[in-house]
């Protein structure tokens, strides 16, 4: 076969050279414009600041926005509560980005069902409400550990929001993966993102000046080109603000809005003014009072920060609920864990039921925009069931040679060291210490959060006493109660037993250690052979199944647990939450997306206690009436 050259073939060569030069020609006559879809020419500059007001291309923008997290609230109902935030004349929804949740395993990511970041937020696009999203990677949000994985603390030396190189390399490959998926999402490539923020409320740690840098760079690196801001309370404004970004504030009084935007204006001039967290209630935590805020007190706070020419973003809108173990907790004086129910006091309850909050809010807004606003969608029913007799039992102790083997020990390790989870570690749940005693004695050891030997409790952060009176196995059971999520001390988060325990100051050795997540594989090991009838004397800590039976339509529901004392509800293999006789909560939200016609399992965990029965109503106990709060 014949080479072809240039050197052979010069006429052919001249004849590309004519082609290439007329080509030129004609699309320097081109209008390129014509190119671009119609959806996407008028979509160019996006959400700006300009002087005292927010700009979305030439048009002048008040952002009235509200805060839904998808991971609290089921993905069946996501479209309910969307709408109902368009109803209240809302235009933008913000959430945040929980990393630990996405990456229960490093390099191995989840974005399916409940946490399908890119369906939530297109579907925000489709009910017509723009986007600010909220990725961290810290995030605080009352969820553990902040929402950073607790695998990062495998690492003795780590130094979390830093640029200890352990942590940056972690954030590195976490953001290649989800801006990957965040970036199509952006306005200015048709989406409904239109700003995103950096870190959060970063201005109260503030233990690396480089840190906010690094990830803002990290953000644009990576194709983010909306509106970048940050969000700061007033404990951290004043070292929160970053070059090139915009500053937003984060309150609930009138008090703090006047002081801190005469700050703002101090650092960064004349510029359009935000309030990202207006808080309209607040978290409750376990043993303390159901907090609550008044709507008139809501509506004047609302009222005066628009009439100040600020945007304002409500948080939240509707909290939702901290299914499973994925609570936080607070830790300043004494440690306190939150509550399952992410309630908040909110615009909408938990279960998305409206308040005073929002048909005030509505007629406020309605007022402000001038236009008329979409009708509240009808209310989600709610059902009491037959109450549900658990039928069968299975102690933890017998629950024991169905599982996998113990992980063996000379020394107790915490969960995060734990060899499971192909090298992750244990990130949520309980775990167990077994070792063998020959005498009786005084125990001590650092337990986090709560530990329980027999009957006995350990407090969490404090040395312990107690006497196994001569028993030859010693066991302990501990639980995570929730990773702070706030505050200087998220360094030091590791749960389970921490370092040596001690019988009357000598370490002990050669533990066996159980894991015990209680994630749906862990269910899957107990068939039905392995259970057996309720004794009338238990011992615990326990597992107790029973069935709920539903109708041909399964509604929302609320269980209540009277006459049990601590533990966790499994429903279908779904993780509820916990509950706790210490209230303030005294109910779990059951969504009715979650239930079967027919018979649908129930699995409770008890640690200490069971009642008969497990009942259920159609009204939560929390403190308010969903529907005259």
């Amino acid at each position: 076969m014949t080479t072809w050259t240039l050197r052979r073939r010069p006429g052919r060569t001249l004849g590309f050279l004519l082609l290439v030069v007329l080509s030129f020609l004609v699309l320097r006559r081109l209008d390129w414009s014509t190119l671009i879809p119609l959806w996407l020419r008028h979509r160019k500059l996006g959400l700006q600041a300009k002087g005292q007001n927010f700009m979305l291309e030439d048009s002048i923008f008040w952002i009235f926005g509200g805060s839904i997290h998808y991971f609290r609230v089921p993905k069946e109902y996501w479209r309910d509560r969307l709408l109902k935030m368009k109803a209240c004349g809302l235009n933008t929804l913000t959430t945040y980005v929980p990393w630990n949740l996405h990456e229960p395993e490093r390099g191995k990511f989840d974005f399916s069902g409940n946490l399908d970041l890119e369906a939530f937020v297109l579907l925000a696009a489709e009910i017509g409400l723009w986007v600010i999203l909220r990725p961290g990677p810290y995030i605080c949000s009352e969820v553990d550990l902040g929402g950073l994985p607790s695998w990062l603390l495998q690492d003795s030396g780590m130094k979390l929001r830093t640029t200890y190189k352990g942590f940056t390399e972690a954030v590195d490959l976490y953001f290649d993966h989800l801006m990957s998926r965040v970036v199509p999402l952006q306005y200015k490539h048709g989406g409904p993102v239109i700003a995103v923020q950096v870190e959060n409320e970063y201005g109260s740690y503030n233990k690396d000046p480089a840190y906010m840098p690094y990830i803002k760079k990290a953000l644009e690196d990576r194709g983010i080109i909306e509106l970048l801001l940050t969000s700061d309370n007033k404990d951290g404004l004043q070292k929160g603000v970053v070059h090139g970004v915009l500053a937003t504030i984060n309150l609930q009084s009138q008090q703090e809005l006047q002081l801190l935007s005469t700050f703002l204006f101090s650092v960064q001039g004349i510029q359009p003014k935000m309030v990202m967290e207006y808080w309209t209630g607040w978290f409750d935590s376990w043993g303390g009072p159901h907090n609550i805020l008044d709507s008139s007190e809501v509506l004047e706070t609302v009222s005066a920060i628009i009439d100040s020419g600020s945007s304002i973003n409500l948080y939240m809108f509707h909290g939702g609920t901290n299914f499973g173990f994925i609570n936080g907790a607070m830790h300043f004086h004494e440690y306190k864990s939150d509550v399952t129910s992410y309630d908040y006091d909110a615009v909408l309850t938990e279960a998305g039921d409206y308040t005073a909050k929002y048909s005030k809010l509505r007629d406020f807004f309605g007022s402000v925009s001038g236009i008329p606003l979409p009708p509240p969608p009808d209310l989600l029913p709610k059902m009491s069931y037959e109450p549900v007799t658990p039928s069968y039992y299975l102690s933890l102790w017998d629950a024991l040679k169905y599982m996998e083997e113990p992980i063996k020990s000379e020394k107790p390790i915490n969960m995060e060291n734990l060899p499971v989870n192909n090298g992750n570690g244990q990130a949520f749940g309980y775990i167990l210490y077994e070792t063998t005693i020959s005498s009786s004695g005084i125990l001590s050891g650092l337990v986090c959060d709560r530990g329980q030997v027999g009957v006995s409790f350990l407090n969490s952060w404090d040395s312990v006493v107690t006497r196994p009176y001569g028993y030859t196995v010693l066991r302990i059971l501990v639980e995570n109660r929730g990773r702070v999520n706030y505050g200087n001390n998220i360094d030091n988060q590791r749960k389970g037993l921490i370092g040596n325990l001690y019988l009357d100051n000598s370490p002990l050795k050669n533990f066996r250690i159980y894991s015990l997540d209680m994630k749906k594989s862990f269910f899957q090991r107990f068939d039905m052979d392995k259970w057996s009838t309720v004794p009338e004397a238990p011992a615990f800590p326990a597992f107790f199944l029973g069935g709920l039976s539903v109708g041909l339509s399964p509604a929302d529901t609320f269980l209540k647990l009277e006459g049990w004392e601590k533990g966790v509800v499994f429903i279908n293999g779904q993780n509820l939450g916990r509950y706790w006789n210490i209230g303030p909560q005294e109910t779990l939200y059951l969504p009715g997306a979650w239930l079967d016609k027919g018979i649908n399992q129930v699995i409770i965990f008890e640690e200490t206690m069971a009642g008969p029965l497990v009942q259920s109503t159609d009204i939560p106990y929390l403190g308010r009436n969903q529907y005259i709060n």
